[in-house]
């Protein structure tokens, strides 16, 4: 991948915002930080967002949902939800929280921004670790997601690309993103997910294809404690086989982090390995790609799966010891960017993978009909950021003082 041909998505703002959502508090800085640290940015193009407009907004959310959103500009820690409040979603996995809509907006701007940088050909790969906010509805938030981001960027993305490929990465379904897309047939969504009964948000059965475009959704439900043979396996049956009947023009990643092992709200059990793995597959498409955040509940995991990703796609190494910086403390006791294995078993058998790549195999053929196999796919490729790096001796003789020099930031002329 050409390295001038990755845009990072960054501002103040947006970093501010986000680091404001209540179930990720603070995450935002922590992964920022550590991205930083690793000189990244020095690699790759960093162009400024811009918040949402009200129209922006409208793209996919309903005017009373905006209106209401807009009515949270000053809570108070004992706020207790109204009637209303619960109407729109705001209440147990929701919290209002003050100056509601300028977080919103931040956002859903930054994914607006990064799809721009598709659009107007700046970036091959457009990266916003702030969006992937997957569970949003028109006129409802749901799961920790205040603004569905993602659909409004792909909207944007439509202006220029007839077919638009959604791949979801985390551990819980996108079905917000699906539900947007029920009767449409210009957005192929694929989503592999945790499937368990009691597990949030109880959908994305292999049997859910969408019930208006008919096999324009395809859900790859997974057992408990999956871990990465499992997860690339299952990706590597379905993959070329979506890409291969759909053909899209543009590709858009949620890369939600909390199928990471040891997730407070995850229950899977994938390392970094695993989804550098997947996503570089994407990677050797060549479509214009957009790569967004999501869940992801331990931020120091979280910020190790983000900057591993970012440093892949810009074909950087890095060197495996965490450099100090602000932050570091968060990253003990081992203070290196691995993720362990999950120890629990592996829920998932090679025949039950097996018999749903079978259904999904059926689906496509059925509703997009029969092709022949003709995708581009990567041979496999060792994914390694080892003591060995070049980055080793990178510029971190004083990260306390690391800062964005903003003469470097991109910004787009109206």
């Amino acid at each position: 991948m050409d390295k001038s041909k990755i845009s990072y998505i960054w501002d103040d703002k947006l970093i501010e915002c986000c680091d404001r959502l209540p179930a990720v508090l603070g995450r935002a800085s922590m992964v920022h930080s550590l991205i930083v640290t690793y000189n990244l940015l020095d690699q790759i193009k960093v162009v400024r967002s811009k918040p949402a407009s009200y129209q922006d907004l409208k793209l996919f959310h309903t005017e009373t949902y905006i209106e209401h959103v807009k009515s949270f500009t000053d809570v108070d820690e004992d706020y207790m939800p109204t009637k209303k409040d619960e109407e729109y979603g705001f209440g147990y996995d929701c919290t209002p929280v003050s100056d509601m809509y300028d977080i919103i907006s931040n956002i859903a701007g930054a994914s607006i921004t990064a799809a721009e940088c598709l659009l107007r050909g700046i970036a091959d790969v457009s990266i916003n670790w702030c969006g992937g906010w997957h569970h949003a509805h028109k006129s409802k938030a749901e799961g920790f997601c205040y603004v569905n981001d993602i659909v409004i960027a792909i909207e944007k993305l439509r202006k220029k690309f007839s077919k638009v490929l959604y791949i979801d990465l985390d551990v819980h379904h996108g079905n917000g993103v699906q539900d947007a897309y029920d009767s449409n047939e210009s957005v192929f969504t694929l989503s592999f997910h945790k499937y368990e009964p009691g597990f949030y948000p109880g959908t994305g059965a292999v049997t859910d294809i969408s019930s208006k475009a008919q096999g324009y959704s395809c859900n790859f439900p997974l057992h408990a404690s999956y871990c990465d043979k499992t997860f690339v396996h299952a990706f590597n049956n379905i993959i070329a086989e979506v890409y291969s009947h759909f053909k899209p023009d543009v590709i858009v990643v949620q890369c939600g982090a909390d199928a990471l092992s040891l997730d407070p709200h995850g229950g899977a059990g994938l390392t970094i390995k695993g989804y550098c793995t997947c996503v570089y597959k994407i990677l050797q498409t060549k479509k214009p790609t957009l790569l967004l955040g999501g869940g992801g509940y331990n931020h120091a995991n979280a910020a190790k799966l983000w900057t591993a990703i970012t440093a892949h796609a810009a074909d950087v190494t890095l060197d495996e010891n965490i450099p100090e910086h602000t932050y570091w403390p968060e990253y003990g006791p081992g203070y290196t960017l691995k993720v362990e294995p999950l120890l629990a078993k592996d829920l998932n058998t090679t025949q039950y993978i097996e018999h749903i790549t079978a259904i999904i195999k059926e689906n496509l053929n059925k509703y997009l009909g029969e092709y022949r196999l003709n995708a581009v796919l990567p041979r496999k490729r060792k994914l390694d950021w080892g003591n060995n790096s070049k980055w080793n001796d990178s510029k971190n003789d004083d990260p306390e003082n690391k800062t964005l020099d903003t003469s470097d930031v991109y910004e787009f002329n109206e």
